[in-house]
């Protein structure tokens, strides 16, 4: 899979985090401090930057990503460094 911008959506996030790096996460999960992720390690981290990195083609704010607490976090983080927003439930921006 090649992107030009990571997915919108938070759904979308989750499954290129579980079809790339196989974990499987809910989007409450996805909320959740990342300490609270029992599958979750610093190992996980860094294979997602170079994932979306490797995906994009555009270098993740590394500094922004260790800052935030969440996969949710993360995901808002990348898309504002890709100049994009997030796709809300509902369906807008």
């Amino acid at each position: 899979m090649s992107l030009q911008e990571p997915p919108a959506d938070l759904p979308g996030f989750l499954g290129l985090i579980s079809d790339e790096l196989g974990l499987e996460l809910t989007e409450e999960e996805a909320h959740a401090d990342l300490d609270a992720l029992p599958s979750w390690d610093s190992v996980h981290l860094l294979r997602l930057v170079m994932l979306i990195e490797q995906e994009t083609g555009r270098r993740v704010p590394v500094s922004a990503v260790l800052r935030a607490r969440s996969i949710a976090r993360i995901h808002t983080e990348v898309l504002a460094a890709a100049g994009a927003r997030p796709v809300t439930r509902d369906g807008a921006r």
